[in-house]
């Protein structure tokens, strides 16, 4: 898992993204508006407007290359969406074949690059704020979770959200909210707070990716759209060739966090 200090995190992917109504349950009332929020655009990119982006929550697009591009100058003189990332996944007719951290011998010139910001960009202004991320304060990747929260069908991709979570108490949870809803453009507010049945998670202690956090007794699990997500559609949409990063693997640029912040 990469991380660095104050950069953007950005989740790769060769493809288009996969948004899903707002769900809200739990002891707390998620101060989120996502008609508002996703009218936002961020002026670095004014390109990427989100009004073209039928899921802004868990595939906040901030970027796209040229086809056959993997520079990216706009995010960092020196990235190379080929080698700056520490593990890659390449999938063949929306099969995983592959994990891989180097992915130049694949490398061909029809492919686009999409990337996605992170929500391991806002936990910065999270731990600013004296909250404890769990993740962070016992060394783990986030824990992320397959839900039974639709996305907005784009074309021939289509499937379930995926989400991260973060354990707070009721408080924190609320502050953390606030915080992280002034970073639309890293997944923004969280999605749905407690009750993990509600949105298809069986067993909060066995995610399907990452690692497992510990939960105290006065916290619940706040979950935030999650930008795995596109590797669910890839599933349905069975393209003949796609690579990814893997989850919780981030491509880290020069890009500060406080440059994604709305004011």
């Amino acid at each position: 898992m990469e991380r660095g200090g104050g950069g953007v995190f950005n989740e790769q992917i060769f493809i288009r993204g996969v948004a899903p109504p707002f769900k809200k349950s739990g002891r707390i009332k998620l101060k989120f508006n996502p008609k508002n929020e996703t009218q936002r655009t961020h002026p670095l990119f004014p390109f990427h407007n989100n009004k073209y982006n039928q899921n802004p929550k868990p595939c906040p697009l901030i970027a796209t290359s040229k086809p056959g591009e993997f520079k990216l100058p706009e995010l960092g003189l020196d990235v190379d969406v080929r080698t700056d990332i520490s593990s890659y996944r390449v999938f063949e007719d929306g099969l995983l074949s592959d994990e891989i951290s180097d992915i130049r011998s694949l490398w061909r010139d029809d492919l686009v690059v999409f990337l996605l910001g992170c929500s391991f960009s806002f936990e910065e202004a999270i731990l600013a704020e004296g909250l404890d991320v769990r993740n962070i304060s016992e060394g783990r990747n986030v824990p992320m979770y397959r839900t039974n929260i639709d996305c907005e069908p784009a074309g021939p991709f289509s499937g379930k959200m995926v989400v991260s979570m973060r354990p707070f108490n009721e408080a924190d949870a609320a502050r953390a909210t606030d915080i992280s809803a002034r970073f639309p453009r890293v997944h923004g507010a969280p999605v749905h707070y407690g009750s993990p049945e509600l949105i298809g998670i069986k067993d909060i202690n066995n995610p399907d990716y990452g690692e497992a956090v510990t939960i105290n007794s006065d916290e619940e699990p706040l979950f935030w759209a999650c930008g795995v997500t596109p590797q669910v559609a890839l599933e349905q949409a069975k393209p003949p060739f796609c690579i990814t990063h893997s989850p919780g693997c981030m491509l880290v640029t020069d890009v500060l966090n406080s440059n994604f912040e709305s004011k």
